[in-house]
């Protein structure tokens, strides 16, 4: 089984290729954009894998939440080779994989959604299997619902953002990773086994996972949230 995998919602930008169950990764923190990177990272893990774009079997990608620019980079990039190629494609949660990807195994993922918000979720991570124990929500930091198990970690850009009110929410978390991204390879290790129970959807199916619709914020609402952010 040979799949590729595209993560972009957040500023750390990944591509990953699984062959039976090896992975190699190209990764790289783009804040502005970054979209000439991921066609030619495609084209070098080919290269090193000595597999041409004929021999992948799917196509997966971080679905979200996360930046609309980001999720939308994702998506377009899964799509486009799903419809060249003819591929199954894979949507995978952002938060999932970026649970997946702290190596802990309570996480509440938080990733800063802007506009004085967070993007959250929590997650039992064991091995490679996560199990989803609260859904995502995007949220004023101040409101976010705190995951029920005790202690935990808190993963996720968010915590740098707006640590305090998220830890006045849950003062109990054991430790805090701000600095953990959700990566391809992350991705890959949660669509490997979907791809193989027939879990796919066609390319024009593959969508992104927004939660807020709302791109930005009038100035009176900028204003009544406490600034620009």
């Amino acid at each position: 089984m040979r799949l590729l995998a595209f993560e972009t919602a957040t500023r750390r930008l990944s591509v990953a290729l699984w062959q039976d169950g090896e992975m190699i990764e190209r990764a790289e923190e783009l804040p502005n954009g970054g979209s000439e990177r991921l066609l030619p990272w495609v084209h070098e893990l080919l290269q090193e894998a000595g597999l041409v774009p004929a021999q992948i079997d799917g196509i997966a990608f971080g679905a979200g939440p996360g930046g609309f620019t980001g999720l939308r980079l994702a998506c377009g990039a899964a799509q486009g080779l799903a419809y060249g190629l003819d591929l199954p494609v894979v949507p995978v949660s952002t938060l999932e994989a970026l649970g997946l990807a702290s190596g802990e195994r309570d996480v509440w993922t938080c990733l800063d959604a802007r506009m004085n918000e967070v993007y959250c979720a929590a997650y039992r991570v064991e091995g490679d299997r996560v199990t989803q124990l609260m859904a995502p929500v995007c949220v004023p930091p101040a409101a976010a619902p705190a995951p029920t198990f005790s202690g935990g970690c808190g993963v996720g850009d968010g915590f740098a953002a707006y640590g305090a009110p998220l830890l006045a929410r849950k003062p109990d978390l054991k430790g805090v990773r701000a600095d953990v991204f959700p990566t391809a390879a992350a991705v890959l290790r949660l669509a490997a086994p979907r791809f193989a129970r027939g879990e796919t959807v066609g390319a024009a199916l593959a969508q992104p996972i927004y939660v807020r619709d709302k791109v930005a914020l009038t100035t009176a609402e900028r204003l009544a949230r406490g600034g620009a952010k």
